[in-house]
């Protein structure tokens, strides 16, 4: 399969990619849609005139967010819906109360480098289960939805960090290793490209296909564990920038049919065999379809 190249690239926004896109009469969904590069990929699908949800566990900051998006952008059809990743119920909810056709779904929301070891009610590492879980239930709870459309995206909001760890399926939640923060982060990034390798592999004949991507360093709330960007300033993005390749994998013709990819500034991304100083480049581990089905696996087991 030839590697994916388009004309966009690290300086390309949101709204560049999505310019001359119409997706009227097309609905979205985009998790952690309040703010970050959520927010910017929520706009630049309503610029496109699309049906917008913005599934967050902050319905008043969703609700400004909306107000902000619809004003910027004259799309009034942005909604809020009330969802927290950690909670079954909530997600089961939220899959309940929607009616309908799905044409795009954004895994966007997610948690980083929790300081100490945090779990669930169920015991899940919370990372893995925010980042990874509460997306695949979603996913699986919408397919018929996405099914519905015949050719519905799913974009996997990954990222560079996959490179600290593949998914340790012996110990998803640190019940035996040291509990360490950006390897537990690694974990679920990882988890969030092999979920879009196995969706795709499932789901290509009901016409839904699912790419990862790594949106680049930007500055948001994401790394307040961490003190801050750590990133070198010309390496940064802004969160328009940032939600370029999220769009990118949503609405462009020239990701029609296509899944199970990884892309980093709106590209497909290479192989690497080793971590890089950079950290560009997918590792091999986490397009491996072995390590996806068991991923796939696992992750039903869980949530039965």
């Amino acid at each position: 399969m030839a590697r994916i190249v388009t004309p966009f690239g690290f300086h390309s926004t949101a709204a560049e990619v999505a310019a001359g896109i119409d997706l009227s009469g097309r609905r979205a969904i985009v998790t952690g849609g309040a703010g970050g590069i959520g927010v910017e990929t929520a706009r630049a699908l309503a610029g496109t005139g699309a049906e917008v949800t913005l599934a967050v566990r902050n319905v008043d900051a969703g609700a400004r967010a909306a107000a902000d998006i619809a004003s910027t952008t004259g799309n009034r059809a942005v909604r809020v819906a009330r969802l927290d990743l950690t909670d079954r119920a909530s997600i089961a909810a939220f899959v309940a109360a929607w009616d309908g056709p799905l044409h795009v779904l954004v895994n966007n929301a997610g948690i980083m480098a929790l300081p100490a070891l945090e779990r669930t009610p169920n015991g899940w590492e919370m990372q893995f289960a925010t980042n990874h879980l509460g997306h695949f239930a979603l996913a699986a709870g919408l397919h018929r939805a996405l099914a519905a459309d015949g050719a519905a995206r799913i974009v996997s909001v990954s990222s560079s960090a996959h490179q600290l760890s593949p998914v340790i399926f012996d110990d998803l939640h640190f019940a035996f290793r040291p509990y360490d923060p950006l390897l537990a982060y690694g974990q679920s990034k990882t988890a969030n490209v092999l979920f879009a390798v196995g969706a795709s592999a499932r789901w290509a004949a009901d016409g839904i296909t699912a790419n990862a991507l790594m949106p680049g360093a930007i500055p948001t709330n994401l790394q307040r564990h961490l003190g801050g960007m750590k990133t070198p300033p010309e390496r940064r993005k802004t969160p328009e920038r940032g939600a370029a390749t999220s769009v990118l994998l949503a609405v462009s013709p020239l990701l029609a049919g296509i899944g199970g990819r990884y892309f980093v500034d709106c590209s497909e991304a290479l192989p690497v065999m080793e971590r890089t100083t950079d950290m560009s480049g997918i590792a091999p581990y986490a397009l491996d379809p072995a390590n996806a089905d068991r991923l796939w696996g696992i992750s039903l087991q869980l949530l039965a």
